[in-house]
């Protein structure tokens, strides 16, 4: 399983895959050129990627290449300019590569090719790359399906969904649904059971994507975002702070605040 994601910092592939290593708790990392460039400016503190000492793009490719089991480059048609220099210099250093050609593949086709890539090379520090934003404006949202469709495989595959699904309780409730995060994790808590309560606590959080997925459907239905509850949406984008918000995100956000309460009060702990 990935233990590490790694990307170059540009805008589009690179950010997409720092975010989802961001929502899942993944660590993440990379070399990005100095002055942490990329085309939209110096790249926000939250990503915790270390400069070169050169403004070179392909320095930093290198470097990325160099620090990963292994590289996939995500795209569409013939590869050109940073994406190609990638694949190129992956080759001349023999390290394990994978193009995904969006062109030729469906977005869960390509999720099933990425899984036996990084199965296949036991790769567990994954370099992302792909074109910027500017060049391919749906490439954010491509790889962003890509890897958390991954994700999602590797969780089935793991056989967790039914030890999840029996902590949670699949009745439909039907009331006001809320609309601040603090009123959606009282809601959420006064549906659980205390030793779902510990459980929930308990759980390493480098595995949430393991809560997640299990508890994916119930947050959906029991918070109203089926129906779109807008209010609830739009307080979870602002605390993520991503223009391309989905649903999917804000229940992750809604699950680590929960996450964090209960950690408060049904951990037990070692008094000295």
């Amino acid at each position: 399983m990935l233990k590490k994601i790694i990307s170059g910092g540009q805008t589009g592939a690179d950010q997409s895959a720092l975010d989802v290593a961001i929502k899942f708790n993944i660590d993440h990392g990379g070399w990005i050129p100095k002055g942490r460039l990329t085309e939209q400016g110096p790249l926000p503190d939250k990503y915790q990627l270390k400069e070169m000492d050169t403004k070179d793009y392909r320095e930093r490719t290198k470097q990325n290449i160099i620090d990963s089991h292994g590289t996939v480059i995500i795209s569409r048609g013939k590869l050109t300019g940073g994406s190609n220099f990638t694949q190129s210099f992956a080759k001349v250093v023999g390290r394990p590569n994978c193009y995904i050609d969006l062109l030729s593949c469906e977005e869960f086709e390509a999720a099933i090719i990425l899984k036996s890539f990084i199965m296949e090379n036991q790769i567990h520090v994954l370099n992302v790359a792909g074109p910027r934003l500017s060049r391919h404006p749906w490439i954010y949202m491509d790889v962003k399906t890509i890897l958390e469709t991954t994700l999602y495989l590797f969780f089935l595959d793991m056989g967790q969904d039914k030890m999840i699904q029996k902590y949670i309780s699949s009745e439909i409730i039907k009331e006001a649904f809320p609309q601040k995060m603090e009123d959606a994790i009282e809601l959420i808590c006064g549906d659980l059971k205390l030793k779902t309560k510990t459980f929930i606590a308990k759980f390493n959080p480098k595995n949430i994507n393991i809560l997640y997925f299990g508890m994916l459907e119930y947050l959906r239905h029991r918070l109203g975002f089926d129906i779109e509850n807008q209010p609830l949406f739009k307080q979870c984008s602002a605390r993520i702070g991503l223009d391309n918000c989905t649903i999917e995100d804000a229940v992750m956000e809604i699950l680590k605040e929960l996450k964090h309460n209960l950690e408060k009060n049904h951990i037990l702990r070692v008094v000295k």
